[in-house]
């Protein structure tokens, strides 16, 4: 016979593996690219597509049925064109890119306009503290492929470094805009 050593959180006190397991299973192929993840998506230069697995990460979209529920992190995988990235901003929680397909310049910035910046490619990632400035560019001339997680199950959205970006963080959330 087996023995849990741990109890299970209390909504799946009780749930069939079976359930469990269809649950708590994310597919690549199931994941629809979302566009629209983040407000500065919409403008040339941050154009991406976040496949969500666990949470919504920083989007916002902490709803997504399709996503696993997040308990303590999220996890999320981007797709990047050449010439897209994302603006400069901050979280309230640990995030990390792990690069899994092409290669992808990660910076870090500070407020008084300092910039410093690395290229990551394949198995290779950044963790990025909370409060710091960053974010990415793909320089490259390839897609990329690569893995983001965030250290809470439902984060705030993106603290935009750019005064206007900020203001508008959370209008991507709202039906028609």
């Amino acid at each position: 016979m087996t023995i849990a050593r741990h109890a299970r959180p209390p909504e799946l006190e009780g749930v069939p593996v079976e359930e469990i397991l269809r649950r708590y299973v994310a597919r690549f192929r199931d994941r629809k690219p979302d566009w629209q993840a983040f407000e500065d998506a919409k403008h040339e230069g941050y154009k991406r597509a976040q496949h969500r697995f666990i949470g919504g990460g920083g989007s916002g979209k902490h709803d997504d049925p399709s996503a696993i529920p997040p308990r303590g992190f999220t996890l999320s995988v981007m797709y990047v064109e050449p010439g897209q990235g994302n603006a400069a901003h901050t979280h309230e929680v640990e995030e990390v890119f792990f690069v899994l397909k092409g290669f992808l310049t990660v910076f870090l910035e500070d407020e008084a306009g300092g910039r410093v910046e690395t290229r990551l490619g394949p198995w290779e990632c950044i963790s990025c503290p909370p409060g710091v400035i960053h974010g990415y560019i793909n320089d490259s001339l390839e897609p990329v492929y690569f893995q983001v997680m965030l250290g809470r199950a439902a984060p705030e959205t993106m603290g935009y470094a750019d005064d206007q970006l900020y203001r508008r963080r959370d209008r991507h959330l709202t039906k028609g805009t």
